[in-house]
């Protein structure tokens, strides 16, 4: 009876690793974590650095998009400043400011959680360059956590463009971010963008996130 006992509870265990071996297997999504930066226009580029003046390409990024050598500084309320905050390029038709909590809280503002390119009515912030100051009425945002994805992923996981899932952590801290939005475009590679809070609340690194939808 002990035996038989030993085996069946073997046995479980067995088919629960393999089906969940699987599972991560299929739905392990690598993570990107997304500091501080700024998208900017022509005519604001042109403000801060100089006219006619042309980004310097640091870093290719996914989706046609690139880290620049450049940088600003940004300031809040109070004075309140952060320094050295990456441009990403090319130029956008509205510029943008992306950060966490902390930064916002560092700075005296309190943005909205928004996904990319939805500023309006977010919040205020003014940028410096070596060229001038820019003050943009809105446009500071926390971004909302996503993940980037080819058709061909969006077919794999079951998911479409737009759709909100979870995506679990068993590394660090562990835990489960809620309301992650997918984006597909042929353009991306896999990967989720979380920003710096976020990684550092779960002890997230270079590490896998399972997508469970």
């Amino acid at each position: 009876m002990q035996e038989r006992l030993v085996e069946q509870i073997t046995r479980l265990v067995i088919e629960q690793i393999n089906g969940l071996g699987g599972f991560e297997s299929e739905y392990k999504v690598p993570i990107g974590i997304s500091a501080r930066h700024v998208h900017l226009t022509r005519e604001h580029i042109d403000r801060l650095f100089g006219t006619g003046y042309q980004l310097h390409k640091k870093k290719e990024l996914m989706g046609g998009q690139y880290a620049a050598e450049e940088t600003v500084t940004l300031v809040g309320t109070k004075l309140r400043a952060i320094e050295n905050v990456r441009i990403l390029g090319p130029e956008r038709k509205a510029s943008q400011v992306e950060v966490a909590r902390t930064d916002a809280i560092r700075l005296g503002l309190n943005p909205p959680v928004r996904e990319s390119g939805n500023i309006a009515g977010s919040a205020p912030i003014a940028l410096v360059g070596p060229k001038g100051v820019l003050y943009l009425e809105e446009g500071c945002i926390i971004a909302k956590r996503h993940i980037h994805m080819s058709p061909a992923d969006a077919k794999r996981f079951g998911v479409k463009d737009g759709d909100t899932v979870k995506v679990r952590f068993d590394n660090g801290r562990g835990g489960v971010f809620e309301g992650v939005q997918i984006r597909v475009d042929d353009s991306f590679t896999l990967e989720m963008h979380i920003d710096t809070d976020e990684a550092n609340g779960l002890g997230v690194g270079k590490d896998m996130g399972i997508l469970i939808k």
